[in-house]
């Protein structure tokens, strides 16, 4: 009888463990398990990281917000602090938020937020108030993106040079050897027309030119520059990180990619996994913000 319910308090227990639940994992580009210390001690000695992200995943910005306060400690708050969701033209009003002139209320009037801010975006923005960090809005204005993606990447030109100091300086490179714009080709179909494929294109390129000149303008010597931004803009070393490194190939740069996967151990995908120096691989089911 002993035995009986040895075996059955071991199962017992073997049930529980069978039970555990992982909210995400990181790995290294060598596909190991890296803690999150570890990961905070290596991101220090690096001049720009770029933090992917799911834009409705809930643990993907907790752990944006988590790994900023400990990467703000770690290097005794020589970091700045960077966004896609923030558009160039918005600067002003986000810095009178960051220095007090500013509520909550009168910056969600005057600039153009994400329908996510309060619960993903503004964590940060007041960390960097609280701490006194600069954070850089460094995406194109919208309108621009828009346009290029209907007229063509030339109707830029037409622009008064006050508007294009909203975007990197033109001519912007579009060139299908940036990582992830073949992909974006091949997701438009092989019967869509190529004018508008490369308008399209042209679009995510002055996104992505944009945010990097705006990252090379605000980086300083000693300070890590954290960057959010969708993982398309710097997944496989592409997007954001492809524009810095045809301008200044000497910055040492890291990424930090997204998957999401059904697997409940959050092992490294089989398929369609390209790592990058960090991979965050996080639940597919985790709460959605939206």
């Amino acid at each position: 009888m002993k035995n009986i319910f040895s075996i059955l308090l071991l199962a017992f227990f073997c049930s529980l463990n069978a039970q555990d639940f992982k909210a995400y994992q990181f790995y290294d580009k060598k596909g190991k398990e890296i803690r999150t210390d570890k990961l905070v001690k290596e991101l220090a000695d690096y001049d720009v990281v770029f933090f992917g992200e799911n834009h409705n995943n809930s643990i993907n910005h907790w752990l944006q917000l988590k790994v900023t306060e400990a990467l703000y400690e770690k290097k005794s708050g020589r970091i700045i602090l960077g966004a896609e969701m923030f558009e160039r033209d918005n600067q002003e009003q986000l810095n009178k938020y960051l220095n007090g002139t500013f509520d909550a209320k009168t910056l969600k009037d005057s600039a153009r937020l994400w329908n996510n801010f309060s619960t993903d975006y503004q964590p940060l923005v007041d960390f960097a108030r609280a701490k006194k960090l600069p954070f850089i809005a460094t995406n194109v204005p919208r309108r621009y993106a828009s346009q290029t993606s209907k007229e063509g990447i030339e109707s830029l030109n037409r622009l008064p040079e006050k508007e294009k100091n909203y975007i990197a300086k033109l001519p912007i490179k579009v060139t299908l050897e940036t990582p992830g714009y073949p992909e974006m080709k091949k997701m438009m179909g092989d019967h869509a027309e190529e004018m508008k494929v490369m308008n399209f294109i042209s679009a995510q390129s002055i996104k992505d030119a944009t945010m990097a000149e705006s990252i090379l303008k605000n980086i300083q010597s000693g300070k890590t520059f954290i960057h959010y931004n969708g993982n398309y803009h710097s997944k496989e070393f592409g997007g954001i990180y492809w524009y810095i490194k045809q301008k200044n190939p000497n910055l040492k740069m890291a990424v930090i990619s997204v998957f999401e996967l059904e697997d409940p151990e959050l092992n490294i995908p089989e398929k369609e996994y390209i790592p990058t120096d960090f991979n965050l691989i996080l639940p597919a089911d985790m709460t959605k913000t939206y």
